[in-house]
């Protein structure tokens, strides 16, 4: 502190001392300084210049400050001061307040000296590593100045910085850590640098999320509030849309790692009318953009698929349905909530038959689909929440032809309520299409289109609406009432842009008669419909009229190329000669490609959802654009055709079909065998699980049989010699009780016959449950633990033994001791009897003697024991031995008759493989047809010859499979 007063006084007492110089000797200070002290007061106070003099600080002192953290790391005070000068130069925040006219400047000048110094900084790119090891340090004053620096140093120089991260040990794992600091400012300002380290790098994406992102970020969630917190919410759904955005890897691992569950608790917001705070509406709207996030149109379609599945099997579009239907909903929330709804149901079958079912709470209620539809027909709702309504329907109705055959039977006389109590789909749309408001008109015609998108049934069964004009007047078909608005023009006077309505219905008319000749025809079948066409195209109009003079031309097209000849007065060729004489081929394909041309088509090409900033822009529907994109060139070719060009291509569209059925057949056959081919293995199957069981049967009725024939033998020799003990006895024994006592002693042995039968039946079940329990257990791969077992049971009794084998050798070494000791005492006791009378004997040698003996005995005895013992177990291990061998041979058995059956199968399989082999020789045929009729032009006698020819092999392929049958 003295340093920096004596250098602030130095400043103010004379004039020569100027910032330039102040700087300069506080960074000499730093360089020179040997004590600790004098350079963390010279970091100090230039930490304290750093904002108001940031070009000076930034120039002379950077590369001292960068010493002091290599240098000084001891000492956190003199880091954390280090760390904050440099964020004060690189930083592009700045405090003081400046003048409107000098703001614009400012700002400029500063991003540049931001960048500039950012570049010098990480230039030595061990600088940016230094920074990524000071964050390791846990003290609060290093470790937030080095958050807030390398964030400033990834919002300045972002892809460079991320590059030298990410090749850096351990650069990301380091940062992860941030989000588990217990301090809130540390973990909220490190979400924040992940936000700008994640942006738009896809490997640093995946290693973050492998390093358990999404978990601690949806924990802070949960923690905060879910969509009641703060902006710390705010920040980790951001830093979750920079992970999942566009990038697959990232959605798989979410979706598999359950994360979808645990968005359900942020869209239980309730019925209410009020809470709804600024901070709310914002962390909600970006919940909403995260599960589009998921389920986009332009991820991959497996990827969205399953994350739909996932939503639904959760109840989160059940809850997404629930705040759609309720009350004191911010509008822009209402509007992200339908088209977050959309893109959850947009092509998945379940989502959308769930959809339909949902009705809105209302008296009486009424569908979901009906209410949202009053909503976009309605000119006095938001044009922003008409566009999401619209979005919404079309999404219902995408790959769904239940959903669009719902629609259309709303509109046909038979499902019309009489009653006029409640208003159907069909209804609403039909009121959008005829209203004076051109943006419903717009609308109401783009969702019918939808609802004949790619499905000819349904484009059939709306040529049956009648739609009655007037009282008095007969009932006009829904296609001639679309025509008669179509020609009016501009005599009805409607609100909004004046072609939106014609464009509008001339979509709906392009997608109604593409791919349907019946369309085609009754389009065809009203006699002021072509000239009405070919005068509008003909005409010579300003810009704004050219884009209905292409959709005129596409739909005459339609007309020409979709056309059966049905009508004698407008065939192809006809219609051909029309436009030649009223308007010209070239005219004519010029007019049609003001279509693609057009400034607006484009846009609407790029993304299913009609995202308009205003409704002028509303011309175009991202359908429509994919239906111009396939007939443009096919009509083009079909106007220069001539009638013998035409004819050979219906010709070979016939001969393509002819061959197409017979590749159908052949797959028919092909299916048709797979069905027989498994019917037959599971009949295979059943035979020999009843063969099997009739073999147990047969082996159990011969047993019995031997058994009752051995006992009837055995009785029969009984009953022999009783007869002979009786035949040399008198008469008068046998009459006094002699005989039916024998009687009773054959009943009590007959009994005793049949427990002994029962109990041998007995075994003979548990023998059968043993050798099923074994077959089980092949099938399980369970033989492989019983036979280790049994081998841990062998190796278990071969330990014992050969402990009980040392335990016997211990003893036997014991009990020869025990013998020479004896030895040694009778050598001494004979020497006294010899050296001393006899009755002079000692009573402590008898004592002695008496002793060893009764523990030899009794080692004697032990060792006979375990002798036993040792026997006991050796039969226990033959015993174990042999039934490890049955099981062996029972599961070799087994394994046999898998080989037969996998023998079968492959046998089954190359005949399978014979007939594909035998389809594809037949469509090298059809495509050999094919280049011979494109190139050579020849008649068309020899295909009628080698269709016949192929219908003759098929019909003897078809009685040589009938005889095969029979012969079966």
């Amino acid at each position: 502190m003295n340093f920096l007063r004596g250098v602030m006084g130095g400043q103010s007492a004379g004039p020569q001392h100027t910032e330039a110089e102040t700087i300069q000797k506080l960074c000499d200070r730093v360089a020179s300084s040997t004590l600790l002290d004098d350079r963390r007061n010279a970091v100090r106070a230039l930490k304290s210049l750093s904002k108001k003099y940031r070009l000076e600080v930034g120039i002379q002192a950077m590369e001292h400050l960068i010493h002091v953290l290599q240098t000084d790391r001891s000492d956190s005070e003199i880091i954390g001061y280090a760390l904050d000068t440099l964020y004060n130069i690189i930083s592009n925040d700045e405090e003081e307040e400046v003048d409107d006219v000098e703001e614009e400047n400012s700002t400029r000048q500063s991003e540049d000296l931001g960048s500039q110094f950012t570049e010098i900084f990480i230039k030595q790119q061990e600088n940016v590593t230094l920074l990524l090891s000071l964050l390791e340090e846990f003290d609060f004053h290093v470790r937030w100045p080095g958050v807030k620096l390398l964030t400033s140093l990834l919002k300045q120089l972002g892809p460079q910085v991320q590059q030298i991260i990410l090749v850096s040990p351990m650069g990301v794992s380091r940062l992860m850590d941030l989000l588990a600091d217990s301090r809130e400012v540390i973990r909220n300002d490190g979400v924040l640098l992940l936000q700008a380290l994640t942006r738009s790098n896809g490997a640093i994406q995946k290693i973050v999320a492998f390093e358990n992102a999404f978990e601690r970020l949806l924990d802070i969630i949960t923690e905060e509030g879910n969509s009641d917190g703060g902006i710390v919410v705010e920040d980790c759904l951001i830093l979750l849309q920079n992970l999942l955005k566009n990038n697959n890897s990232n959605q798989n691992f979410f979706k598999e790692g359950s994360y979808i569950q645990r968005m359900k608790p942020w869209f239980e917001v309730g019925d209410e009318n009020f809470g709804w705070s600024a901070q709310k509406v914002t962390n909600l709207h970006l919940m909403l953009q995260l599960v589009r996030v998921l389920v986009s149109p332009t991820n991959p379609p497996g990827a969205t698929s399953s994350c739909q599945k996932a939503m639904f099997q959760c109840g989160l579009l059940q809850q997404l349905c629930t705040i759609l239907m309720a009350t004191g909903v911010p509008a822009d929330i209402l509007t992200e909530t339908i088209n977050t709804v959309s893109e959850v149901i947009r092509g998945c079958q379940v989502n959308q038959d769930y959809f339909a079912s949902v009705n809105a709470p209302s008296n009486p209620p009424r569908p979901a689909i009906v209410v949202l539809l009053m909503s976009m027909v309605n000119e006095r709702q938001p044009f922003v929440l008409r566009c999401a309504v619209l979005y919404c329907f079309q999404c219902f109705l995408y790959k769904n032809q239940k959903g669009q055959g719902e629609i259309v039977s709303t509109l046909l006389p038979s499902t019309i309520d009489a009653t006029g109590n409640s208003v159907s789909a069909g209804q609403l749309l039909c009121g959008g299409l005829f209203s004076t408001d051109s943006l419903s008109n717009w609308c109401a015609a783009v969702a019918l289109a939808h609802a004949l998108q790619g499905n000819a049934a349904q484009k059939e069964q709306l040529l049956r609406v009648q739609l009655a004009t007037s009282i008095g007047n007969p009932p006009v078909s829904l296609l001639q009432q679309c025509t008669n608005i179509l020609s009016q023009g501009d005599k009805i006077d409607r609100r909004g842009s004046k072609i939106q309505t014609r464009v509008g219905l001339l979509m709906l008319l392009c997608t109604w008669l593409s791919n349907c000749p019946i369309a085609v025809t009754h389009f065809l079948h009203n006699s002021a419909n072509v000239p009405f066409l070919t005068g509008q195209i003909a005409e010579n109009l300003g810009e704004e009229e050219q884009l209905v003079q292409g959709l005129c031309a596409l739909l005459l097209g339609i007309s020409i190329y979709f056309n059966d000849n049905s009508l004698e007065s407008y065939m192809k060729e006809k219609l051909k000669q029309l436009i030649e004489k009223r308007i010209g081929k070239e005219n004519f394909i010029e007019k049609l490609g003001f279509i693609s041309k057009h400034e607006l088509y484009s846009r609407a090409s790029q993304k299913p959802q009609p995202n308009f900033p205003s409704p002028e822009y509303m011309i175009f529907d991202h359908e429509f654009t994919k239906l111009v994109k396939e007939l443009e060139g096919v009509i083009t070719k079909a106007i220069y055709k001539s009638s013998e060009e035409d004819k050979k291509e219906e010709e070979v569209k016939k001969t393509l079909e002819q061959h197409d059925s017979i590749v159908t057949h052949y797959k028919n056959m092909i299916r048709e065998q797979d069905l027989q081919l498994e019917d037959l293995r599971q009949q295979v199957s059943t035979l020999k699980c009843q063969n099997e069981q009739l073999q147990t049967a047969v082996t159990q009725q011969v047993s019995q049989i031997q058994q009752h024939k051995d006992q009837y033998n055995l009785l029969k020799v009984q009953l022999g010699k009783d007869n002979q003990h009786q035949g040399s006895s008198s008469d008068g024994a046998q009459m006094n009780g002699i005989q039916p006592e024998e009687i009773g002693r054959l009943r009590d042995e007959i009994e005793e016959l049949k427990s002994n039968q029962e109990l041998l039946q007995n075994q003979l079940t548990e023998k059968d449950s043993l050798i099923e329990n074994l077959k089980s257990s092949q099938t399980s791969g369970m033989n492989e633990q019983s036979s280790a077992r049994d081998s841990e049971q062998v190796v278990e009794l071969k330990q014992e033994l050969a402990a009980l084998k040392s335990q016997l050798n211990s003893q036997s070494a014991e009990i020869a001791k025990l013998q020479k000791e004896k030895h040694e005492l009778l050598q001494k006791a004979e020497s006294l009897a010899k050296s001393v009378p006899e009755q002079g004997q000692s009573e402590t040698v008898k004592t002695t003697k008496t002793d060893v003996e009764g523990r030899l005995s009794a080692l004697l005895q032990e060792t006979k024991e375990l002798k036993n013992q040792i026997k006991a177990l050796s039969e226990e291990r033959t015993a174990i031995k042999e039934q490890l061998d049955s099981s062996n041979s029972t599961i070799a058995i087994l394994q046999n008759e898998k080989d037969k059956l996998e023998l079968e199968i492959t046998d089954s399989k190359k005949e399978q493989d014979d007939l594909l082999v035998l389809l594809a020789d037949q469509d090298q045929k059809i495509l050999s047809l094919k280049n011979k009729l494109k190139e050579l032009g020849h008649p068309v006698e020899e295909e009628d010859e080698l269709e016949s020819g192929d219908q003759e092999e098929e019909d003897d392929e078809n009685e040589d499979s009938g005889k095969d049958q029979d012969h079966s």
